[in-house]
């Protein structure tokens, strides 16, 4: 019995798609706008500081994320986290306004 021989086979980089094959541009859209609803809703919640503090921090990261070019984050998306960044600034500072008026 002869063994075949086999081609060798070379290492070839991954490239960002065949990372993650099961993944598509539109998986990284609704993940950061996901991500950002539900850190949003969780800041309306909040009833300290520092949670408020927390939320509004994570909905920033989202924002900043979607900056990045070439990972497939549509304009749509960018725009839309622009907005819940937007809500979560006023609903944080507004909060603030609220407990230092009521700690004088």
């Amino acid at each position: 019995m002869a063994l075949k021989n086999r081609p060798t086979e070379f290492k070839v980089p991954l490239n960002e798609q065949d990372r993650h094959p099961m993944m598509g541009e539109s998986d990284i859209n609704t993940i950061l706008l996901n991500g950002a609803q539900i850190a949003l809703t969780k800041l309306k919640r909040a009833q300290s500081f520092n949670a408020r503090l927390y939320y509004y921090a994570e909905i920033s990261v989202f924002l900043e994320v979607s900056l990045s070019r070439g990972a497939g984050i549509s304009d749509t998306t960018r725009k839309q986290l622009e907005v819940i960044h937007k809500d979560a600034t006023h609903i944080h500072m507004d909060a603030n306004k609220l407990l230092n008026i009521l700690e004088v």
